[in-house]
Parts: structure tokens; C-alpha cells; sequence
């Protein structure tokens, strides 16, 4: 019987658990699910981290804020980002590999092939591929999407059944509780129009997406009959828990 396939959206502030470095052990909890999960489903992860990961080891003589210090610091950041899933993947018989995207690589068929072939090769051996944006040549991911649409693009390409994208909440919350201690999580949304009217448009701290461009995401995955769920990855053990329905979070069908 053929497996499902996941395609795994990781941002900045699920990796760093809302601090100010990755935290090996949401990596370690990670590895953890899929290894649980690797009869049934198989797995392609599209990751953000690469800042955060350097921003623990080094600190550039510019501003923070320039564009072109936070393409080096992803630059920095990147192999210490792979090395940290490596070491924990591999303690846990699992096996990663680096795939650096574009966008100009969505745009012509033989990229997009290449890309397929290749992905394809590595998941059939049993690679974990993970996947990040280019930042070193590209920047508007850095200035405005925390990977969202590239996991979105990625995931049509490479004809998933589910795009997890995980976030700090518990979904999306309705517009009238979303300031409450416990907002209301919309569990089901077959139509995106009626959403937008729910969500605001605050980014999150480490990460440059706000809730926005996970609708965004969710409306490329739809119009490729794509189901997309928006889980809160501070959780432990967040996909088990969300395929059992033990926790609440949004899908959109």
C-alpha cells in the first residue's frame, strides 16, 4: 500500500520554541513523530531556522534589519541548522538531506522536473528531504514570507496529500475571541474568502509570516486539492496528536 505524503512546514518560532536559539529538543520531539509515523506517511520537511540558527553564534557589524546582513547571517546559519537536524535525525535511525530552493526554480519545467526527480529519488531511499529557501541570493522570502509559499509551491509540485504548517496557535481563532485566554480555533474552513474576514495581520517574532501568508499558502495548496493544517508546533508530539484529533488546530479542505 502506498504512503501518504506529508510535506512539513517548520517556522522559525516552532524551531527556537519562541527564544532566542533552536531548541534541539522540538527538533529531537520532530524526528520523534516522523519515526513514529515512517509505516504510514512519508515526509518532506521545508524549514526555516537558518537566522536563528546563526544569530546564537555570531553577531555582523550591521543592522540587524538590512536585507543583505540577513542573507549572511542564513549563510552562516545553514550548516549549523542541517548539522543540529543530522545529529538528531540520525540518533533516531532517520536520514536528512539539503535541498536550497528558489523561486526562479518554480518557473521553468525542466527546474520543476529536476526538482521532482530528485526529491523523489531521495524519499524512495528513505532521505528525509529538507528544504529552504535560498536566502543567500534571494530575499524576499526574508523580508516577507517565513517559507510559507515556498512550502505551499512545494507541495503542489511534489503532489502531497497534506501541508502541515506549524505556527504558535492553535489554528487560526475566530476574529471574536482571538484576544480571549482561550480563543476559539476554527477547526474546518472549506472557503477562504469567508476566513479572511477572521484573521489580523500580526507577524511573529522570530519569523517573518503572520497568519496571512499561511492563508496564502492554503489557497495554492487548495486550488491543487490540497488539505492544509494550520497546528500549533510548540506542542509536543503536535502531528500525532493532530492526526488522532487530540488537540484543536484549522484544516482547510
Amino acid at each position: 500500500m502506498s504512503k501518504k505524503r506529508i510535506l512539513l512546514k517548520l517556522g522559525s518560532n516552532t524551531l527556537t520554541k519562541e527564544t532566542n536559539h533552536i531548541s534541539r529538543g522540538k527538533i529531537e520531539d520532530i524526528g520523534m513523530q516522523i519515526a513514529a509515523l515512517q509505516d504510514e506517511y512519508e515526509f518532506i520537511i521545508v524549514s526555516s531556522g537558518a537566522i536563528a540558527a546563526a544569530k546564537q553564534f555570531v553577531k555582523l557589524d550591521n543592522h540587524d534589519k538590512d536585507v543583505f546582513v540577513k542573507q549572511a547571517l542564513a549563510s552562516i546559519g545553514q550548516p549549523h541548522l542541517m548539522r543540529i537536524y543530522n545529529e538528531n535525525f540520525r540518533d533516531l535511525g532517520l536520514f536528512t538531506s539539503q535541498c536550497l530552493l528558489s523561486y526562479s526554480d518554480f518557473e521553468k519545467k525542466q527546474t520543476k522536473d529536476n526538482i521532482v526527480n530528485t526529491i523523489n529519488v531521495l524519499v524512495k531511499n528513505h532521505y528525509i528531504p529538507i528544504i529552504n529557501e535560498n536566502d543567500t541570493v534571494a530575499s524576499d522570502e526574508i523580508k516577507f514570507g517565513d517559507n510559507d509559499k515556498l512550502a505551499a509551491l512545494t507541495a503542489v509540485l511534489l503532489n502531497v496529500d497534506i501541508l502541515i504548517i506549524a505556527t504558535n496557535t492553535n489554528g487560526i481563532y475566530t476574529k471574536a475571541t482571538i484576544h480571549d485566554e482561550s480563543p476559539e480555533t476554527i477547526k474546518l474552513v472549506t472557503d477562504l474568502s469567508l476566513l479572511q474576514k477572521e484573521i489580523g495581520d500580526k507577524k511573529s517574532s522570530h519569523g517573518t509570516g503572520g497568519m496571512q501568508s499561511k492563508i496564502d499558502s492554503a489557497a495554492i495548496a487548495k486550488a491543487a486539492n490540497i488539505e492544509t493544517w494550520i497546528v500549533n508546533g510548540l506542542e509536543d508530539n503536535f502531528m500525532l496528536k493532530a492526526l488522532g484529533n487530540e488537540i484543536n488546530f484549522t484544516k482547510i479542505i
